[in-house]
């Protein structure tokens, strides 16, 4: 499958999977000055009907430093965009890249993550339905590579990358 072309720099492809607590790095080529972070949440999480399929719930955060070890606060108030469900490909393709590891404490996380699916209803991040949107809410489904940069861009005011391929 072919990366589509993203904002995001590749930083260190790597074989090892996510796990819950990992914190990774993430840059932008327009802001080379700049690391950004995540925290991965879960690697077990369930998408709608798909039940044999274990997505990745992770956070991305506003806040952002020189370097990739000066770790700034990370606190679920300051997220970037709502939680986001995807696969391990930004971290095996290198996107993402693990820059601490430990577990995530109960500060560390929303104490409710809410996905709306396309008719409007809302559930957990293990496919319970929930009475009501409870904030911050995110999109039901496996975002890719492209919509997560498409996410992060829109965020922080960058221009989206365009598929030249396809001209």
């Amino acid at each position: 499958m072919k990366t589509p072309p993203t904002n995001l720099v590749v930083l260190k492809k790597t074989r090892r999977q996510p796990e819950p607590g990992d914190i990774f790095a993430f840059q932008l080529e327009q802001m080379p000055g700049r690391y950004f972070f995540g925290r991965v949440v879960a690697t077990d999480a369930k998408i709608g009907n798909f039940r044999d399929f274990e997505a990745v719930l992770f956070y991305l955060y506003r806040p952002s430093s020189p370097s990739k070890t000066e770790i700034p606060p990370l606190a679920p108030t300051d997220l970037l965009v709502p939680p986001i469900l995807t696969n391990r490909l930004p971290w095996t393709r290198g996107f993402f890249e693990v820059v601490r590891s430990g577990p995530n404490t109960a500060a560390d996380l929303l104490p409710q993550h809410c996905f709306r699916d396309v008719r409007g209803w809302f559930f957990d991040e293990y496919g319970n339905r929930l009475p009501e949107a409870v904030e911050p809410v995110s999109a039901s489904g496996v975002a890719g590579i492209g919509a997560i940069d498409d996410d992060i861009s829109k965020a922080l005011g960058l221009p989206l990358k365009e598929d030249a391929s396809s001209d």
